[in-house]
């Protein structure tokens, strides 16, 4: 286990895209099987490992240490499971060698192999077993609280890098194989042949746009390229081979059991690149529904009937990788485009429909369109080069996405909370609210929750005011001070808004982040939900 330790408190503390890289495939080369798959998927977010809950760690650890201590240990630490680590006690159980370090793959073997009765003891010994970093990671991987700022993609292209492959060739082979990923190992040290996937609805790396800059369009001809509503809700790349159907995101999440209703009702085989929303397609003439309500369907493991009627899922299509078993990447986009427009024809209405193209002859007349798009589930829109092919990656120049300017408001931080990893000693979750009417004048109410935008500095100054101005405190949540003379603005960038039953103000925000610290402004010049509700209000109209 403590090679695996030493390589999360490694990614941890190295902020550099290469030098998490290279701290990855060096424990790629140096850990054996299949210890190394094993950390591999706990990276990469594929272990199936049985899960401890919180409450029952804090019951271990309140058997050795008074409660009163702990309290304190952890308010200062801010994790529990690194408070759990520093603090535990093996005095009790000195018999126990530490040096007895055991592997990750037979700490995974052991709790996969448990009985309900049997989890409580079998944590305890490997809490006495483990030194001090071991024991932290085994805490974060069965509590699912490992964030490191490694992604499921860089950590395949540390698998690249280690094999010297092009990372589209892991990516393809990733879907059709589990953990701990020893016959792919071996393919990448040259000891066996390439894999045999056990799906042939695999997964094939996405074609990127990249945002449309102060002079990226004016030196090219709008003749050469179209342009598509950018939609507002998630990519996928749809699969389906025989009776194989897959459905994945764009980063290579297999989301197929959360969406049913759509798998069932494919009729056509090949790949398919497109955006799920939920509503109805532009052929059934139902409107199509807020990010806000797609969120309803994401990260589900089970979805009930109820959900599946109140939230329908659909895919608008806007490119072909293969159709049937031919791959077609290489056919200029309106080739690909022909193509799926018949596909599409033929495809159930209620659950396929495909992206417009959207008219315009100059870069003047499209940035019109797109600051008004016609409809409130676009963001923006997506200019391609008629004869580009579909490669993966983000090469600059096929593809650009010019969005629409993002929104701004004037808020006042109302909560805050620790944040996580190298975050966890500070307070870097901040929930932001703005003046509402009621019977006795105006009150803040919550609109959002942000935890990036700033920089590190601004990050200690408003870390201090938390600690400085906590009024209330509800667990791991403080409550600050925040009057109309006094308390801290924030000026809140995001993407877009939308009404919501779900949160009390009745809006929801769609990618929020602290665009600026107002120190210059008074709390009571912060922004009105009436202001809001103005912003949904012209979007919609």
């Amino acid at each position: 286990m403590k090679p695996f330790a030493t390589l999360l408190d490694r990614l941890v503390l190295t902020p550099s895209r290469n030098g998490k890289l290279k701290l990855l495939t060096d424990y790629f080369r140096d850990t054996p099987d299949p210890d190394r798959g094993y950390g591999l998927a706990a990276i990469a977010g594929t272990l199936d490992l049985k899960s401890v809950k919180p409450a029952m760690l804090r019951e271990l650890v309140l058997e050795r240490m008074d409660d009163v201590l702990f309290r304190y240990s952890y308010d200062y630490v801010g994790d529990l499971a690194e408070t759990i680590a520093l603090v535990w006690d093996t005095s009790q159980n000195a018999d126990v060698p530490q040096a007895d370090d055991p592997g990750l793959g037979e700490i995974v073997d052991l709790m996969n192999s448990l009985g309900r009765t049997e989890v409580r003891s079998a944590v305890r010994d490997l809490l006495d077993r483990l030194e001090t970093s071991s024991r932290f990671a085994f805490l974060k991987l069965v509590t699912g609280g490992l964030r490191i700022g490694v992604s499921a993609r860089l950590a395949r292209q540390a698998l690249a890098d280690f094999g010297g492959r092009d990372i589209t060739e892991i990516e393809t082979l990733w879907h059709g194989l589990t953990p701990p990923y020893e016959p792919l190992f071996a393919w990448l040290e040259g000891e066996a042949e390439r894999p045999v996937l056990a799906t042939p609805a695999i997964f094939h790396s996405v074609m990127l746009s990249t945002p449309v800059g102060d002079n990226d369009l004016q030196n090219l001809d709008p003749q050469d390229f179209v342009a598509e509503w950018k939609w507002d809700g998630i990519r996928v790349q749809l699969s389906r081979s025989g009776e194989t159907r897959k459905l994945y995101s764009r980063s290579g999440d297999d989301i197929s059991g959360t969406f049913p209703d759509v798998l069932e009702r494919i009729n056509f085989e090949g790949v398919m690149d497109g955006e799920l929303l939920i509503g109805g397609t532009a052929r059934s003439n139902i409107a199509t529904r807020t990010f806000s309500d797609l969120q309803q369907r994401l990260n589900r493991k089970t979805v009930t009937g109820r959900m599946l009627e109140e939230y329908p899922a659909f895919i608008r299509a806007y490119d072909l990788l293969f159709e049937g078993e031919e791959d077609i990447r290489a056919q200029t986009f309106l080739k690909r485009r022909q193509k799926l427009e018949h596909i599409i024809e033929n495809a159930p209405h209620d659950r396929f429909d495909l992206s417009p193209l959207v008219p315009f002859s100059s870069w003047d007349e499209l940035e019109t369109l797109r600051k008004a798009p016609p409809d409130p589930v676009i963001e923006g829109v997506m200019i391609k080069r008629k004869d580009s092919v579909y490669q993966a990656g983000r090469a600059k120049g096929p593809w650009f996405k010019w969005k629409r300017d993002p929104f701004n408001i004037d808020a006042v931080m109302m909560y805050a909370q620790r944040g996580h990893g190298k975050r966890s000693s500070y307070y870097s979750d901040f929930t932001f609210g703005v003046w509402a009417d009621n019977d006795g004048g105006e009150q803040l109410v919550p609109v959002g929750k942000a935890y990036f935008g700033f920089t590190d500095a601004e990050l200690e100054v408003l870390d201090k005011f938390v600690r400085d101005n906590t009024v209330e405190r509800f667990g791991p949540v403080r409550a600050v001070r925040a009057t109309p003379e006094f308390g801290f603005v924030l000026e809140v960038a995001f993407e877009g808004i939308n009404r919501s039953n779900r949160h009390k103000s009745g809006v929801a925000m769609r990618f929020p982040r602290i665009a600026r610290l107002r120190a210059d402004k008074l709390p009571s010049e912060a922004d009105r939900l009436a202001t809001l509700m103005a912003m949904i209000d012209e979007k919609s109209g």
